[in-house]
């Protein structure tokens, strides 16, 4: 929840006519991350399943992280926002990789 608030912070000053691309994108991806998670929880269903939604969180990560990557080369965030927002994303796929490891057989 944190990383996905703190996208919308950073994309807030993207550039209007990216409201519809890279920004859209970008606030899709943060937010599908802990959606993901909540839902794969929240169905209480097997671990197998339930893993298959943090791989699906995962690859949203992946994600955000290209599209950051993305939004440097383009100018729209300078690189040390960009490293601001590093550690943050790697904390997150590290406990998504955790929780993965954790429900595996």
């Amino acid at each position: 929840m944190d990383l996905a608030e703190r996208i919308y912070r950073e994309t807030a000053g993207f550039p209007l006519e990216e409201r519809y691309g890279l920004t859209a994108q970008m606030r899709r991806a943060a937010t599908s991350i802990p959606s993901n998670i909540a839902e794969g929880q929240g169905r209480r269903s097997s671990d197998d399943e339930f893993v298959r939604f943090l791989r699906i969180a995962l690859g949203s990560l992946c994600e955000l992280e290209t599209q950051l990557e993305l939004s440097l080369r383009l100018k729209m965030i300078s690189a040390e926002q960009l490293s601001d927002v590093r550690p943050p994303a790697e904390e997150v796929g590290r406990l998504i990789n955790g929780l993965i490891r954790s429900k595996q057989h």
